[in-house]
């Protein structure tokens, strides 16, 4: 996994080659590393990326929600309309980090 620290969000991104393996690492590893930061998952490398294989975060994305942070997936191949209100996608990382502000602002006001 390559680790990228950000002011106020790390970027998560697969090194390896299979999303359903990455996403399982990630269900392992964020709760004891990463469960008091917002996330981006770069998912950028995976063109062809399906709801199917999206729904693999669905859990994290629940869980990390939950503790009042962001998680964003950054992915250009998934078609938005199908995706669930639960797990935030968007195209490019300068995006993601236009959400994770975002939600910090609606957080610091109650929202």
């Amino acid at each position: 996994m390559i680790i990228t620290e950000k002011e106020n969000y790390t970027i998560l991104a697969d090194e390896e080659d299979g999303v359903k393996s990455f996403a399982s690492f990630l269900d392992f590893i964020i709760p004891k590393a990463h469960s008091d930061k917002n996330l981006v998952i770069d998912l950028l490398k995976y063109e062809k990326l399906n709801l199917e294989e999206l729904l693999y975060f669905l859990s994290i994305s629940n869980q990390q929600r939950a503790a009042q942070k962001s998680f964003v997936i950054v992915n250009k191949g998934v078609h938005i309309d199908g995706v669930p209100e639960e797990i935030m996608v968007v195209p490019t990382l300068g995006e993601a980090k236009d959400v994770i502000e975002l939600e910090e602002i609606q957080r610091d006001l109650g929202f």
